[in-house]
């Protein structure tokens, strides 16, 4: 399911500083990494507070930013997108701890996450490559049953 994501709502409960110059380009880079992992598409993440020349929707890698012009928020924004998407609303995630955003993710027939519950899901997505290849190592043939099938190979095809 594609998601509608409040930035400015995420990037603390992700462990990024508001304050810092790159927040939001952090931000995107976790999303991004998140998509890859997921393999799920279709992340738009909508910021507000961007001044007129940087205002407008930019493609970066896997998600689809939106610089919200200063004066607009970006609750409004997303209930817009929510409003255009109509009946396919259904078929999205809204994720904001906005209480006001989770209404209109409902009243769409959406489905709204806490943000809180997505960066839950983005660090967990990013620990599982880790443990995956725990889990490879860990299935892999000894070197000694490795060299048993390799001089089985060697041999040809066994008679049956």
């Amino acid at each position: 399911m594609p998601y509608l994501i409040d930035g400015h709502n995420l990037i603390p409960k992700l462990g990024l500083s508001l304050a810092a110059l790159e927040d939001e380009q952090q931000l995107l880079a976790l999303l991004n990494e998140f998509a890859r992992l997921t393999r799920r598409g279709g992340l738009e993440v909508y910021f507000d507070g961007a001044p007129g020349p940087q205002a407008g929707t930019r493609r970066a890698g896997m998600v689809t930013a939106h610089f919200v012009r200063r004066g607009q928020i970006a609750d409004d924004a997303i209930r817009q997108r929510l409003r255009q998407l109509g009946a396919a609303s259904r078929n999205w995630i809204v994720v904001s701890s906005d209480r006001m955003v989770q209404a209109a993710a409902r009243e769409a027939h959406a489905q709204a996450l806490s943000s809180e519950e997505f960066a839950g899901q983005v660090l967990q997505a990013r620990q599982r490559p880790a443990a995956s290849a725990d889990a490879a190592d860990q299935a892999a043939l000894p070197p000694d049953e490795v060299q048993a099938w390799l001089e089985l190979f060697r041999q040809g095809k066994p008679k049956l």
